[in-house]
């Protein structure tokens, strides 16, 4: 299916606590009445991390928790933002002369990036309107945001992009708890330098198999290029590709080319200065997790008895691969996922970038009330007692609808 963008509502906001709070603060800030506000959903990735810039299907959800955004249409063109949290400073700036600095974490960047790419095909587009904060995604974070029907998980393909919902177990819930280590994937270049090394290691394995290396940017297309199975790839991984980190002046001779070549023609302007990259481990955790991905889509498909064990086990092969071949774990998400396990959960994972941020858990719903309770009192009580942070950090989710306009009736 293709997104043609979200859907429209009519409401009483007066009904809805979270509207009606934003409206008066609108109001209290701008002097006026919003025209339209927009719900755009939190996502969480079940499972394929780390491959939808590489051309592989990934199978996220959208869930209930959601963002809210309050608008009005001006005839000036200056934009003024707003966060309800104090945290953020208000921000105001010309829309023709949008600038952003990709060395500042800053809030209104966001929402930037998306005025800049406001003029274009949305659904697709949205992942090209994110880079221009910095980070190389792939588009799942876009894709589910608008294709994601409440009830339901989605296979989302690309090129073309395509969805295809896919029935969870029933005898389960997903859980998703907060490590509370941040990390800001648009501030460090951990994840532009994953997207490099992936890149790179499609063109060598594609020079590997006398393929026209210049021409690939994705370890997908060697495999279509190839006509072969995941299988296979793995094990073309296996002979093409090192364990040992590989120098720039190293991947110059394979590829003959200069290092010249290398930063201008391949390399993105943040990882110009690495000096090692690990192609044989993000090649290896990319065709495994493709894998997977497809396995767990199958077993919900069939659904055996035993169907929340067996998706449990992926997640966990998920999380291993994600610590080990593709390194975008930390100790805190370890340790999580280890709680989670210990306490019910058939299977955890990171999700996510990685390097801090959420876990997510498939738990037996008759599990459920004393798995939060204990994963609460193991990962967030403190030593003195008090719990950390004060917004609930453990929860139960299940699929929630997409971007969604909400009008005033």
């Amino acid at each position: 299916m293709a997104a043609e963008g979200p859907a429209t509502r009519r409401v009483q906001v007066a009904e809805y606590p979270r509207l009606l709070k934003l409206k008066e603060m609108f109001n209290s800030k701008f002097g006026s009445i919003p025209k339209f506000y927009v719900r755009a959903p939190g996502r969480v990735n079940i499972i394929g991390e780390h491959i939808d810039y590489c051309g592989y299907s990934v199978l996220p959800i959208a869930i209930e928790q959601d963002m809210l955004i309050a608008v009005e249409p001006v005839k000036t063109h200056t934009i003024q933002l707003a966060n309800t949290n104090s945290l953020y400073p208000d921000f105001s700036t010309s829309a023709n002369n949008i600038q952003i600095d990709k060395t500042k974490p800053v809030w209104h960047n966001y929402f930037l990036c998306g005025f800049k790419g406001i003029q274009v095909e949305l659904a697709e587009i949205c992942a090209k309107s994110e880079r221009y904060i910095g980070t190389e995604g792939g588009g799942m974070d876009q894709s589910i945001s608008f294709l994601a029907e409440e009830g339901t998980a989605k296979l989302i393909e690309f090129s073309p992009l395509r969805a295809t919902d896919v029935k969870l177990p029933s005898g389960a819930v997903f859980v998703i708890a907060n490590s509370c280590v941040e990390m800001n994937k648009a501030a460090t270049s951990y994840f532009n330098i994953r997207v490099t090394e992936c890149r790179l290691a499609a063109k060598l394995l594609a020079k590997y198999k006398n393929l026209p290396w210049d021409e690939v940017l994705r370890l997908e297309e060697v495999q279509a290029r190839l006509g072969v199975s995941l299988e296979d790839m793995l094990l073309t991984t296996e002979d093409a590709l090192h364990p040992e980190p590989y120098s720039p002046e190293e991947i110059c001779r394979c590829l003959e080319i200069s290092l010249e070549q290398l930063r201008t023609q391949i390399l993105s302007p943040n990882t110009q200065d690495v000096l090692h990259f690990k192609l044989y481990q993000r090649a290896k955790h990319v065709y495994s997790e493709a894998a997977r991905v497809l396995r767990f889509k199958n077993l919900c498909e069939e659904a055996p008895d035993n169907v929340v064990q067996l998706l449990g086990e992926i997640m966990n092969q998920s999380h291993a691969s994600c610590r080990d071949m593709y390194e975008c774990s930390c100790p805190e998400l370890d340790w999580l996922v280890d709680v989670c396990r210990q306490f019910g959960a058939e299977g955890s994972r990171l999700t996510g970038a990685g390097w801090g941020g959420c876990t997510v858990s498939i738990v037996p719903a008759d599990k459920l009330p004393s798995f939060l309770a204990n994963v609460q009192e193991a990962y967030y009580q403190r030593s003195d007692g008090s719990s950390v942070p004060q917004t609930p950090s453990v929860f139960a989710t299940k699929p929630g609808g997409g971007a969604l306009v909400f009008l005033e009736a």
